[in-house]
This record gives structure tokens, sequence and C-alpha cells, in this order.
């Protein structure tokens, strides 16, 4: 394959029946655009069909051309990767697959989060998202395009999904080459995240077509090293208390010393996903409770944890 520059509203081939449509929404957040993935070749699934665009609906229907789509898949309800799904169902007659709406497997904690008033970090919830047919752990989906088998994945977004098909995983936002994925409570869960990464290590796919930018080639060292970024980061935070009572926006400030300013509140969410997660294993405390402007302090673990279920 040529490098990876697909441009959007271009299809880029993947292979005979996998084509990748970009969608024209760059950012620091989203790179190159968000990758919706065409699967098929007389009957089609289209995985993420992307930010509710008028010209990016217009290019999946011209690269569609009036075939049967037998699914739309959905990995999570991100805006960026759910928002177009209705209007593409409209005209595809298609029904909409997914883990289930916004809030679909978020855990105990954190909804516990959100009911004392923590909102999303403005990474885009899809708040409408409202799937045709839900998609449990291990469902598997049969056509002419093969098996694609619905792994949960939670941790980025409480109902992300992944989707094993053949040596493939369409990864989503869980893993990407270009950047660590974000991990933005109450929807993010930093726990949650961790575990998906070790299980994701546990199949045997060979490459990852993740939400953004190009495949991922060597899928278990990109784990690995997400697995190792995310211990090296708490090891960070750790270090950072050892002088004193700190809020996440202080702790980021010590932490992120070089990271641009339009980043830095994505940066301080990682942070608190991170105080979060500690404080689940109790190795901190917060005052009054977990939470932006909370005062997290580290104590020792014996002392009570926060309840997960």
């Amino acid at each position: 394959m040529n490098a990876f520059a697909p441009r959007p509203g271009q299809p880029w081939k993947l292979r005979d029946d996998l084509t990748l449509l970009l969608a024209p929404n760059p950012s620091p957040m989203t790179f190159l655009g968000t990758n919706s993935y065409i699967l098929g070749r007389d009957r089609l699934v289209v995985i993420d069909p992307g930010p509710d665009d008028p010209a990016h609906l217009d290019a999946l229907l011209l690269l569609i051309s009036g075939r049967p789509v037998d699914y739309i898949l959905v990995t999570h309800s991100h805006l960026d990767h759910s928002a177009l799904a209705p209007a593409l169902a409209a005209r595809t007659r298609a029904p909409v697959a997914a883990f289930g709406d916004a809030i679909a497997g978020r855990s105990a904690v954190m909804a516990g989060l959100a009911a004392r008033g923590l909102t999303d970090g403005g990474e885009g919830i899809d708040h409408h998202f409202r799937p045709d047919l839900t998609l449990a752990d291990g469902d598997q989906l049969q056509g002419d395009w093969g098996a694609i088998t619905a792994i949960h994945s939670p941790g980025h977004i409480g109902n992300h999904l992944c989707f094993g098909w053949r040596d493939a995983l369409f990864c989503g936002d869980h893993v990407m080459g270009w950047a660590s994925s974000l991990v933005s409570p109450p929807d993010g869960d930093l726990t949650d995240f961790m575990a998906s990464c070790r299980k994701l290590t546990t199949l045997p796919a060979t490459v990852f077509y993740p939400g953004h930018g190009a495949p991922v080639t060597d899928p278990q060292a990109r784990l690995h090293w997400l697995i190792h970024h995310r211990q090296a980061r708490e090891a960070q935070i750790r270090a950072a208390l050892t002088t004193g009572p700190a809020t996440p926006q202080t702790l980021t400030a010590r932490i992120y010393t070089d990271v641009a300013p339009h980043l830095v509140p994505a940066a301080q969410r990682n942070v608190l996903a991170h105080l979060i997660d500690l404080a689940q294993r109790g190795e901190v405390s917060a005052a009054p409770a977990p939470g932006e402007t909370a005062v997290f302090s580290l104590r020792d673990a014996s002392g009570p944890a926060m309840t997960r279920n």
C-alpha cells in the first residue's frame, strides 16, 4: 500500500472488499478526519458513518452506488462517528447497530460522578444517538461480506465497540497510531480503558483499522505502548502528589509542561481520569469528592477505595 494519504470524499482502497472514505473534519482531536469504512462488494456494511456533513453523506452514497447496505455499524456515540447515522440510514434503509445510547456501558463510578454534576469535557457526545439494533460483547453478524464480531471495549466511552473481521479489527478511537486515546470522565473511564487494552491483546488480529489515521500494522506493540504510556503517566501523577495535595488543574500544569495551550483542557481531563482510577484503587483521596475542582492527596493504600460495580 502507498503511504497513507487519503483525501476527503475520495475512496481509499484498503482491500478488494474494503474501502476507507475520509470525512472532511480534520482537527487536533480527529487528525486528518474520521475514517468511514465500507465493507463488501455486492452487499455492504458501513462502519462509522462519521459527522453530520452533507458532503460526506453524498460521498458515501456515491461510493455505495445503489448497492444494498445490510448494516451501519457505529463504534461509539461521539458526534464525529455517529451523527451521520440517521441520515445514511434514511437513504439506505439499513439498520444502525451499536452497543447502545450515549450512557450505555457507563460504570457505576462514572454514573455517580455524572449524578454529582460532572459533565463531559467537550469531546462531542451524541446525546441523541439511538441504535436500531444493540450489540453485546461477542455478538456476531453474518453476510456476503463475512462474519463481524462485536467486542465491547469501554474506556474512551462506555458504549465503545470494536469489530472483528477476518484478520482485522475496526478499533474506533480505542487504538490509534498517531495519538493516545482521550479518556474524559464521566464518559471516559481509565479503569475500563486499561482493562479493554489488555482484552484486545488477546485477540489474533494482525491489523487494526482506527477511527482516525492510518492502519495500525503492529497492533500488539501499539497496545503495549498504550498500557505503558498510561502507567508512566500514573507514575508522574503520583510523583507530583508527593509535594502535596493538588487539583487536576495544578497537576496538569506540573506534568504537561510542553503541551500546546489548546490541548490543555484535554490533558486536564486525562489527569482527572487517572486520579479517579487511583481513587478507586485506594491510592489517593479527594476532598470533598472526586471531580474537576477536587483536591487530591496521596494516601495509605490500605484506606477505603471508591466502590465499583
